[in-house]
């Protein structure tokens, strides 16, 4: 492993830290395209270039969303009345999710991450209102919509956020609160997504070495070192900024990024 990669997923830790505490996303809509660049450029095989950084954006994606979420509570922000609901559709939903992701090849997955990440910018940028009577469901109705939004974020490895975020503002959750909320949630994603993918890529051919199935390691370890700094800083911009900052910051980074990875897989 060559220093110069060792230091690009440094700053990429960084990087995505930031962005983790500041929308509650767990990192993975960032992570994902970012080492699908890095992972072709370094010759990975192009049958394994996604899945593999789906994997360690999951494992990755642990180590943020404990950093996130606790930034987020010490401000207040968690709901954890939703955690509850929503947590036991979420880990059976990204776990099953990671056998279809598995089964999947390279390029349909990139698109697929593509289409959906210009969905939720779309959303976003747009800033669709929620319905001032709309409220949450109960624990049934939670648990439902916690296993799509597992399914969802095992495909695009993310920690949720793209979903919860909209979904508990739709349901006139506070901004604030539902970006804190979206990254308690990203722990149990990230949790059942990093072992799913673990499990499916195990004795895999021709994976890159230091992989542990879907997971490479010096990127995981390397991502996480920095990522549990710079994720408070970004939590604590996020009580600061504007609900329509946030919004258009989310929009705009996921847009760039998508287009990028999109580019890689199919421009070579």
């Amino acid at each position: 492993m060559e220093i110069e990669w060792l230091l690009a997923y440094l700053a990429l830790g960084a990087f995505v830290g930031f962005f983790a505490g500041l929308l509650g996303v767990g990192g993975g809509g960032i992570m994902v395209p970012v080492l699908t660049t890095m992972f072709a450029a370094q010759g990975f095989p192009r049958e394994h270039l996604v899945h593999v950084a789906l994997g360690t954006s999951m494992a990755a994606i642990v180590i943020t969303s404990i950093s996130s979420l606790r930034a987020h509570h010490a401000h207040g922000a968690v709901r954890w009345d939703i955690v509850g609901g929503i947590t036991p559709g979420v880990l059976v939903g990204t776990f099953a999710g990671t056998f279809v992701a598995s089964r999947v090849a390279s390029a349909p997955l990139a698109i697929f991450f593509g289409c959906f990440m210009a969905y939720v910018a779309m959303q976003m940028i747009l800033n669709v209102k929620p319905k001032p009577s709309r409220e949450l469901p109960g624990k049934v109705g939670l648990a439902a919509v916690g296993g799509g939004i597992g399914v969802i974020s095992a495909l695009v490895a993310i920690g949720g956020g793209s979903l919860s975020v909209p979904f508990m503002t739709w349901c006139n959750v506070k901004m604030q609160n539902a970006i804190g909320t979206s990254a308690a949630i990203g722990l149990p994603i990230a949790l059942a997504g990093a072992a799913g993918y673990l499990v499916n890529g195990w004795g895999s051919d021709g994976l890159p070495a230091w992989s542990v199935g879907y997971v490479f390691l010096p990127a995981l370890v390397m991502v996480s070192l920095v990522s549990v700094f710079t994720a408070p800083l970004g939590a604590r911009l996020a009580h600061r900024l504007p609900v329509a900052t946030l919004k258009k910051i989310f929009a705009g980074v996921l847009v760039v990024l998508s287009a990028k990875m999109l580019h890689t897989v199919f421009g070579g």
